[in-house]
């Protein structure tokens, strides 16, 4: 770990870039304490006396900020300099124009999941400091700006074996023993209660169920294909119901639930996994005739997202059942996909399927480097999958991205099955420390300067003869203009972002994702951001 180091890179980018801006300690966060890895990008190391910080700066009338992470090591950078005139040099002068009065959809939020695994990875960090600067690091105003949880209903493949929170009696129709379990109680209830403490901001938690008890089930088993018995539809709802006042009772209450966690994985038997399969027929009559009633009687500010699993599944978990139960528009709130397979599966297949039901949003609540079957520390590659995938998916009306577990231990789990993946947070407890990965900054360049209440606005690129850059821009509820660009190339690039009459002269490294934020002068009778 070479806090130094990191210091002294910074301030070569800074020299650098003093044809552009100028780069200050500004709220005197903590660099950086890096650590390179052999043919990657580096990892930030945290320990019980020392994690780096990032506040977000206020843009100061005339000027932009831009904050810059890249695989030569930069993290969160800041520089401010000057807004100019918009001058075209010349028909190769890469630049974004604008337009903060065409607006789209409004964010909800950004944010992890908090399961078994990262509740017991979390809890057993010893240092008392440690584990406050994990959670510091995503939900403070000094870290992530988390604003979103999504959570397992009992257990999923990351935990340590599988159950459900009413395995027993069998036949419990009325689900008499159900109760919470001991993970529940000792990992992530109290790693929730903690995030939430941290949070500025209010934060909108997401239940998922894996599997319903194995004798709800055709295959009487919680893997595997089977399919929910019709003669416990009703319990089946009212499980979900059971769990959110189990955990009122324990004072946190849910913005919203979800249908099924990935539906097709019990249907193909891919998985060795928790799931639970269904018909075309069953999913829609239990949605329609069971859980919307159970949980809008229940609370009806409670949101049903749907799906919840692939976007390459939307044809069947959408199309098919709206046409055999045409009501399920009405019960739904929103769509919930997931990230896996978005490199072979268009963006617009979500917003062509869903074109016809404007009142239904979506978001993306799950996403996680599985390639690598583990942790894969310093993985350059993982920061823009992650990037690209986020930037297309807001730029395709999506209105939320929830990543996976919040912390994994340094072989990408635990996990019952064995089913390994990075995270954005690696804790090596017999070192006493934890690892931010590269995709920690790839999510924060989003959720830190992006809040709840913007709105994406449109933005264009022209004058390009390179590569096209990838970005995408927000309007926020305090009027600044916010645009986070990516540069998959390995050379650096001089971009304008063009607002009026004016322009932010942005300097783009190669290899890097940049956020740049300025205050929106362009006037418009009917903007919302007050």
């Amino acid at each position: 770990m070479d806090i130094n180091k990191c210091i002294i890179s910074a301030s070569l980018w800074a020299a650098v870039y003093l044809l552009f801006g100028s780069a200050d300690a500004y709220n005197n966060d903590k660099p950086c304490a890096s650590q390179e890895i052999y043919n990657r990008s580096v990892i930030c190391v945290c320990n019980a006396t020392y994690c780096d910080t990032i506040t977000k700066e206020t843009v100061n009338p005339g000027r932009f900020m831009a904050y810059t992470s890249s695989e030569n090591g930069l993290r969160f950078q800041k520089v401010t300099s000057l807004i100019e005139v918009f001058r075209k040099l010349s028909d190769c002068s890469t630049t974004i124009e604008l337009d903060p009065m065409t607006k789209y959809q409004t964010i909800h939020g950004f944010g992890g999941a908090v399961t078994d695994s990262a509740g017991f990875i979390w809890n057993n960090i010893q240092d008392e400091g440690l584990k406050q600067a994990l959670i510091d690091s995503y939900f403070s105003d000094t870290g992530l700006e988390y604003n979103m949880i999504r959570t397992p209903i009992g257990g999923s493949d990351f935990s340590s074996r599988a159950y459900t929170l009413n395995d027993y009696p069998l036949d419990d129709k009325e689900l008499g023993n159900f109760s919470l379990s001991y993970e529940d109680y000792n990992y992530k209830l109290p790693m929730i209660k903690a995030c939430l403490a941290a949070a500025s901001s209010q934060v909108f938690m997401v239940g998922t169920t894996w599997s319903p008890p194995a004798w709800m089930k055709t295959s009487g088993s919680l893997t595997g294909v089977g399919y929910l018995k019709e003669e416990y539809f009703e319990a089946y709802a009212n499980y979900h119901k059971k769990f959110l006042e189990e955990y009122k009772r324990n004072n946190i209450s849910f913005w919203a639930i979800t249908t099924t966690n990935e539906p097709l994985n019990g249907v193909v038997d891919l998985p060795d996994f928790n799931c639970l399969g269904w018909t075309i027929e069953g999913m829609g009559s239990w949605i329609v005739d069971y859980l919307g009633p159970t949980i809008k009687n229940y609370d009806p500010t409670i949101k049903i997202l749907g799906i919840d699993d692939q976007r390459n599944t939307l044809p069947i978990w959408f199309t098919a059942v709206m046409l055999k139960r045409p009501e399920v528009a009405q019960v739904l709130d929103g769509i919930a996909l997931h990230f896996y397979f978005n490199d072979i599966t268009p963006p617009s297949m979500a917003t062509t399927v869903l074109k016809d039901y404007p009142d239904l949003f979506l978001i993306s609540t799950e996403a996680s480097i599985t390639e690598t079957k583990g942790v894969d520390l310093g993985s350059w590659d993982g920061l823009e999958k992650y990037a690209v995938s986020l930037i297309q998916d807001l730029n395709y009306n999506y209105t939320g991205w929830i990543d996976w577990n919040l912390c994994l231990d340094t072989e990408g789990g635990p996990n019952w099955v064995q089913n390994y993946v990075d995270s954005p947070i690696v804790v090596d407890a017999e070192a006493g420390v934890f690892y931010k990965q590269p995709i920690f900054y790839a999510m924060g360049h989003f959720s830190k300067f992006i809040p709840r209440g913007s709105r994406r606005i449109k933005s264009t690129e022209k004058y390009n003869c390179s590569n096209a850059l990838k970005h995408v821009a927000f309007l926020t509820p305090e009027n600044t203009i916010v645009v986070v660009l990516l540069n998959e190339d390995n050379k650096d690039r001089v971009i304008r972002l063009k607002f009026g009459d004016n322009q932010a002269k942005v300097l783009v490294e190669g290899k890097s994702i940049i956020t740049v934020e300025f205050n929106n002068e362009v006037q418009d009778d009917s903007c919302d951001c007050d």
